[in-house]
């Protein structure tokens, strides 16, 4: 946080009175991607309903950058901390640093890397255990159970897309005519998911199936597709969030699977949450909010949602 923000939020949080609303420090691990902005959107619209001040801060997808931030929360004397994690592995440097303040901690999306969420420390978000079973599945049955699969990850630091990745994995290993052929990371990312395919592409590789972590991945490899003129080539690619940029290739046909991934029910969770902390309730250490599949049969009632 720079210096003149922690400064304001300082100055604000040492206004005397009752009417002083409770505040709320979050930090981010992006800002400019499309499924963090949804929960980010979220919970500034639910903290605002409830009348509570939220100060949002972007970690930029740097470990240190967010732990500064968590530490300027800290100092301010915000009433509750949400972290949206650059990784799970940072996670439980941050735990000790709150836990120690004794300020409520709410982990949101990313699942936290500790072995144990102490008291006062809780998560919100979806179980990564279904997510990948569920887009692998559609997938295999699209392809008649066989095929090529090729397999973009999000990060190797994220528990998250290390989960989904070997939920494919496993699905893909109960059918004989399947098989992974490729697999690497694209960091989440439209543009790095482009990139990749491309690549995959000029070294002919013979790709049947694209499952990717995420819809940012899974659009880069149609771009790519599109850019190589193989949209003929009948590759099937799911992703999984079912962003509105993910249902609208959904809806064109050119993504045949995705998983929704509740990223306005988190933020607004991870608020409720924060604030029953803040009030003193004991919680369980875990909320989890369902995946759900998404077809071009049943999307509509996802876009109602958004």
């Amino acid at each position: 946080m720079k210096f003149a923000q922690k400064l304001l939020l300082a100055a604000a949080l040492s206004c005397s009175g009752s009417a002083v609303a409770e505040t709320i420090g979050v930090s981010m691990a992006y800002f400019d991607q499309n499924f963090l902005t949804i929960i980010r959107q979220s919970i500034d619209k639910e903290a605002k309903a409830r009348g509570l001040e939220v100060q949002f801060e972007d970690a930029r997808g740097d470990v240190g950058r967010q732990t500064d931030q968590v530490q300027s929360f800290i100092s301010a004397g915000v009433d509750a901390i949400i972290v949206d994690p650059v990784n799970s592995a940072g996670t439980p440097a941050i735990t000790k640093l709150v836990q120690q303040a004794n300020i409520p901690l709410v982990y949101v999306n990313r699942t936290p890397g500790d072995v144990k969420l102490p008291a006062g420390v809780v998560f919100v978000g979806s179980d990564e255990k279904e997510s990948g079973k569920m887009q692998m599945e559609a997938l295999a049955k699209l392809a008649n159970y066989q095929g090529n699969v090729a397999i973009m990850i999000g990060n190797l630091t994220d528990a998250g897309a290390v989960q989904r990745t070997k939920d494919v994995e496993q699905v893909v290993a109960k059918y004989p005519k399947m098989k992974v052929v490729l697999k690497q990371t694209a960091n989440y990312s439209r543009n790095e998911g482009m990139d990749l395919m491309l690549n995959w592409l000029t070294n002919g590789e013979q790709i049947d199936i694209v499952a990717a972590n995420n819809d940012e991945m899974a659009i880069g490899a149609i771009m790519a597709l599109q850019q190589a003129k193989k949209t003929d080539a009948k590759i099937l690619v799911g992703g999984i969030d079912a962003t509105p940029d993910g249902l609208k290739a959904l809806a064109s046909g050119k993504m045949q699977v995705t998983v929704f991934q509740d990223a306005v029910g988190q933020g607004k969770v991870s608020v409720d949450v924060a604030q029953r902390l803040i009030k003193g309730e004991k919680l369980e250490p875990y909320y989890w909010i369902p995946f759900e599949l998404v077809t071009k049969e049943n999307m509509q009632s996802y876009i109602d949602k958004q």
